[in-house]
């Protein structure tokens, strides 16, 4: 289990989690919100790119461990990570914009960090081009651009723990 801070906790996500990751799946989609469409539309429009989205995830990480992030007992966010050999993959992170700015991402990110650290692991993420926090968040806890960024949408960034910093090519 990873030790967290601020009174946050993570637990395996369950399906009656699901309104509360498709609620915050529609609040971190602010893209989204912009199509300039009527609101029965929108709605059925996210939740399909919702579903679409789990569906994926379920099909290119079969064994991804999916948790809810607590504060206190209250759903707050999401992880979503997947543990290879030799790579920890943070391949879905949410916290709800109202939970933003107050260190929690700050503090999970930094858990995965001890984590990947205790298995001798690089912890491996996806950051959406346009998150400039996001990017700034992991640029201070020591991530590093991935050069091999496949993506137009997506760039990946990589941390290293200590342990293996030295056979890093970054």
């Amino acid at each position: 289990m990873l030790d967290l801070p601020l009174g946050l906790n993570l637990r395996i996500a369950a399906e009656a989690d699901t309104p509360f990751l498709a609620q915050l799946y529609r609040t971190t989609r602010q893209d989204l919100q912009q199509i300039n469409q009527n609101e029965e539309f929108l709605d059925a429009f996210i939740n399909m790119q919702f579903n679409a989205q789990k569906t994926g995830y379920s099909q290119q990480f079969p064994n991804a461990i999916y948790w809810v992030v607590e504060l206190h007992d209250l759903a707050i966010g999401k992880v979503t990570l997947d543990f290879t050999s030799d790579l920890v993959h943070l391949i879905d992170f949410a916290i709800d914009p109202k939970f933003q700015n107050k260190g929690y991402g700050q503090a999970v990110v930094q858990s995965l960090q001890m984590a990947a650290q205790k298995v001798a692991a690089p912890l491996l993420i996806s950051v959406a081009k346009d998150n400039y926090l996001g990017v700034k968040l992991y640029k201070q806890l020591g991530f590093t651009f991935d050069a091999s960024s496949p993506s137009a949408m997506y760039q990946r960034m990589i941390w290293y723990p200590e342990s293996i910093k030295q056979y890093s090519f970054s």
